[in-house]
């Protein structure tokens, strides 16, 4: 997924030590790259690591972004499925068992990190204790930030690996304290295309089993389409 480095970087990155003006530097250099994008398409292959599970589940799909709070995973593999985030409704579209979920969730709920860090809505510095991870000396990983929640959450840490073509987020690692672990890795990264208003409406059969979980006024203002 990363291998844009070139050799020479590679090499200094890994024969001598990063201090803190170079951590500055880079996390900079990401801050500026994601709030410079106003949406962003890429591919996806998405890895759950589980302590109680000794095969990890690998899927793999398309992702939408269109600031400030338009978000779309679609799923292609091995099951598919959709989840959209669209006028403060998060829907859960299951094609498989013909099922929708929709549920109200205003922009404050649904801020998680990955939708936090991918729209660079905050500084890195002031919600994270930002340092090299070295916990993997590789080429690959010579340009890896350690994000480390200063406030405690859902996550003990997280590692992003920054795309030296785009500068943005090219690799996503959220480990929580029971220390399962997420892993995103994104590929074939669009940044400022123009986005379909269509892409981030959903379709779907007109015998559709919906459950339905928003407000009244939350039903009125989130669309849904019935596949003609």
């Amino acid at each position: 997924m990363i291998t844009a480095w070139r050799a020479v970087a590679v090499i200094l990155a890994l024969a001598v030590p990063v201090f803190p003006d170079q951590i500055a530097d880079r996390t900079a250099r990401l801050e500026q790259a994601l709030r410079s994008v106003k949406s962003l398409q890429a591919d996806f292959d998405q890895s759950y690591y589980s302590v109680t599970v000794s095969a990890p589940l690998h899927e793999k799909g398309r992702f939408s972004f269109q600031k400030p709070d338009l978000m779309r995973w679609e799923y292609v593999d091995p099951e598919p499925k959709v989840f959209l985030y669209k006028d403060e409704v998060f829907s859960q579209y299951y094609p498989e068992d013909n099922q929708l979920i929709r549920s109200g969730l205003s922009k404050a709920q649904y801020e998680s990190e990955i939708l936090t860090l991918l729209s660079g809505q905050k500084r890195l510095k002031d919600d994270y204790l930002v340092e090299q991870d070295i916990s993997t000396p590789t080429a690959r990983a010579a340009g890896r930030l350690k994000l480390t929640p200063r406030v405690e959450g859902e996550y003990a840490w997280i590692t992003l690996d920054p795309d030296p073509r785009t500068g943005l987020i090219a690799r996503a690692v959220f480990q929580d304290w029971a220390e399962n672990r997420t892993e995103f890795v994104f590929s074939k990264i669009k940044a400022n295309a123009a986005l379909k208003p269509s892409i981030f409406d959903l379709t779907v059969p007109p015998d559709c089993d919906i459950i339905d979980e928003t407000s009244p006024l939350l039903k009125k203002r989130g669309r849904l389409e019935p596949i003609p």
